[in-house]
């Protein structure tokens, strides 16, 4: 697969310090203040974009041999494909991502707007199929939406009933023997397990793994969601413009000392600073893959453990031509959500003739054990079933989160038992540990603006603390980000 930032010259002759040999004066000491950021995702490079701003030498330590971390444009189909994250989720000016977006002048095609009981679409937009290749009447796929929005809001009885936690699964049991007018039959039935199917799209986990007491605590900005028409990578490579990136690079050991900080990597060099920004993601905090010395104190540790972590994956078939309604997403309902599924249609919003496989929790887990191939394939039987006379594709790409090293799963998510504040709990400095990544942002998790807002606030916090070391702090300064221009977002929807 290509990758834009492989091929980026400045990122392979970047020179650093290693070894302990930092930046010195004659007489011997150390003049200049420094930090090393361990992750290039968008937490990573918005940290590290922000400390080289603020004259602090800044190094950032990625293990992959590309930028942006779960941020994935591909370019193989010859025209961008995000694996990853695709979509900014809030498309208005207070979206810590607007400014430096409208800069770019990069498009967005709005996919909903503030309503949506599905999150990232609207009802309209869709054409949903039984299994026998029936489409399903719109009528009644509004009138199941709006069953689902009122199972959701009795939920919130139950909610504030029951003292301890449940899962959304558990919750709609009870909602539907109190309530036995809301159980559906038939096609409506699949309908709603097809909602509950996105519901857990959403979350990338099962609903029976989803907390009912916090599933709604994540502040959604205005202005619906917008897919970034042509990737989000142009974003990453202008935050990563003239940085000292190290591409390969693979924290294995992170030691924090009074003085400063000991990183080492799979090879056994080891890097020095002042300070460092983890921005790596949940998924590898809790493998263990880094070392900790002394060890992270046993709140960090609970909150790495008990926060939950999802999977979604991408199956992306690119088809000769279009043969499919005009549609944002088309749907294939079943008797369950896990035998559900769901194309997102890109052609809609870029003109190419791409369809895209979601499959989240289980079904995902399921999936990554399964060849590339046969993954393509299943997504393709999948397809079949609704319409029957689908052609086959003739590029296919493939995304495996869950098991990729580097990220072992999407994205977090709250999980049943478990309070919303461990995303607070996980961003909280250690030393001069500063923490970043969707997962450390209580507001905006699993999004990418929640990811960069934690990487300039670690930066900030980092700042502060590496200045006040120096005795070079001004208490007067502005703080980072705060002058950033406000440019209107280009948005269609056609």
């Amino acid at each position: 697969m290509a990758s834009g930032a492989k091929s980026n010259p400045q990122l392979r002759r970047a020179v650093c310090y290693s070894n302990g040999d930092k930046k010195q004066t004659s007489g011997g000491t150390t003049t200049s203040p420094s930090v090393i950021v361990i992750g290039g995702g968008m937490a990573g490079v918005s940290a590290a974009r922000a400390l080289h701003d603020a004259s602090i030498q800044v190094m950032l330590l990625e293990s992959r041999d590309r930028l942006g971390g779960r941020v994935y444009t591909d370019y193989s189909f010859g025209f961008p494909i995000d694996l990853g994250a695709s979509w900014l989720h809030g498309v208005c000016k207070e979206n810590p991502l607007a400014p430096l977006i409208g800069r770019l002048g990069l498009p967005l095609y709005r996919t909903s707007g503030d309503n949506s009981v599905l999150y990232d679409h609207d009802l309209e937009s869709y054409a949903l199929f039984d299994m026998d290749g029936k489409q399903v009447p719109q009528d009644l796929v509004t009138k199941v939406g709006e069953v689902f929005e009122n199972l959701l809001k009795e939920t919130d009885k139950v909610r504030e009933e029951f003292s301890e936690d449940m899962s959304i699964t558990r919750a709609f049991s009870i909602v539907f023997e109190r309530n036995p007018e809301l159980r559906l039959e038939g096609v409506a039935h699949k309908v709603l397990q097809w909602y509950l199917c996105r519901m857990e799209g959403w979350f990338a986990a099962d609903a029976d793994t989803i907390s009912l007491k916090c599933w709604d605590q994540e502040e959604l900005l205005p202005g619906g969601h917008g897919l970034m028409v042509r990737g989000y990578l142009p974003v990453i490579n202008t935050l990563a413009k003239g940085l000292d990136i190290r591409l390969g690079h693979r924290v294995t050991k992170i030691a924090r000392q009074y003085n400063g900080v000991h990183v080492t990597i799979e090879d056994g060099s080891t890097f020095v600073a002042d300070a460092a920004v983890v921005a790596v993601p949940l998924g590898v905090l809790k493998a263990k893959s880094i070392s900790f010395e002394p060890k992270l104190p046993n709140w960090k540790e609970e909150a790495i453990d008990d926060l939950g972590v999802g999977i979604e994956n991408k199956i992306v078939l690119h088809f000769e031509k279009v043969f499919w309604p005009n549609v944002e997403f088309l749907g294939v309902v079943a008797e369950t959500s896990y035998c559900c599924s769901y194309f997102l249609n890109l052609h809609k919003a870029t003109g190419h003739s791409v369809l895209v496989y979601m499959p989240a929790g289980q079904l995902a887990k399921d999936i990554e054990k399964m060849s590339d191939e046969e993954a393509a394939n299943f997504a393709f039987m999948q397809l079949k079933k609704i319409l029957p006379d689908a052609s086959s594709p003739i590029q296919y790409l493939v995304s495996r989160w869950g098991s990729d090293v580097n990220t072992l799963g999407s994205y977090s998510y709250d999980m049943v038992g478990k309070p919303h504040d461990l995303y607070e709990k996980l961003r909280v400095p250690v030393d001069n540990l500063f923490f970043a990544g969707e997962a450390t942002s209580a507001d905006f998790p699993g999004s990418v603006h929640g990811a960069f807002s934690t990487g300039m606030m670690a930066a900030e916090d980092c700042r502060m603390r590496v200045l006040e070391r120096y005795g070079e702090l001004d208490l007067f300064e502005p703080v980072m980000g705060e002058e950033a221009m406000s440019i209107p977002l280009l948005i269609s929807r056609i």
